[in-house]
């Protein structure tokens, strides 16, 4: 990723550092406390992420965000943490006015990392472009460009998953015996053989 970077005042650098730091802008710490063996259903990961259950739909038939686990015995599709992460990322870049066309290059972007990957970054956004920070460095590089920027650390968007699945009643998850590997669901297949059969 390149970000900007220009001569300054140490102190000021240091100053900003510690500034980026205070207000949350960087995502260094350790995430995974909930397991990762669990499916959820597509109404929990609607009031997990802040979707409407019309968004989650249109966005899994678009491929922006798909489930990615199935339940074996019933063959549901359900969405896994991760999953709910990206709908979450998706909305709120949606919400500060990002193009779906940014915000889809952003959620591929991230789709398939570690947790642990994911909670080291932070996407930065000027309005228009979204940016990867991975370090302190990056961000404040970002910041100094004099324009105004948002910050959405995903180690703070993780922990607030946590919390808010943390409460999912047991009816709305299933515990998998094993993720499965990415499934194409039924309705997915049936809308595919009817334009192409």
């Amino acid at each position: 990723m390149a970000v900007a970077g220009g001569k300054q005042d140490p102190q000021d650098r240091r100053s900003a550092l510690r500034l980026a730091g205070q207000r949350g802008l960087l995502g260094e710490e350790d995430v995974v406390t909930l397991p990762m063996d669990v499916g959820y259903r597509g109404p929990a990961a609607c009031t997990a992420a802040g979707v409407t259950y019309r968004q989650l739909d249109y966005w899994a038939r678009t491929g922006l965000v798909e489930p990615s686990v199935r339940n074996g015995a019933q063959n549901a599709p359900l969405y896994s943490l991760p999953d709910i992460l990206l709908l979450k990322v998706a909305k709120r870049l949606l919400d500060t006015g990002i193009s779906l066309q940014q915000i889809r290059t952003a959620v591929d972007h991230l789709r398939g990392r570690a947790a642990q990957d994911l909670a080291r970054i932070t996407l930065m956004s000027d309005g228009v472009s979204v940016y990867e920070c991975t370090s302190p460095e990056e961000v404040v590089d970002l910041m100094q460009r004099g324009q105004g920027m948002f910050g959405l650390a995903l180690a703070h968007v993780w922990r607030e998953l946590e919390e808010a699945l943390g409460v999912v009643p047991p009816e709305e998850r299933a515990d998998l015996p094993q993720a499965a590997p990415q499934a194409v669901d039924e309705l997915a297949r049936r809308r595919r053989e009817r334009r192409t059969g």
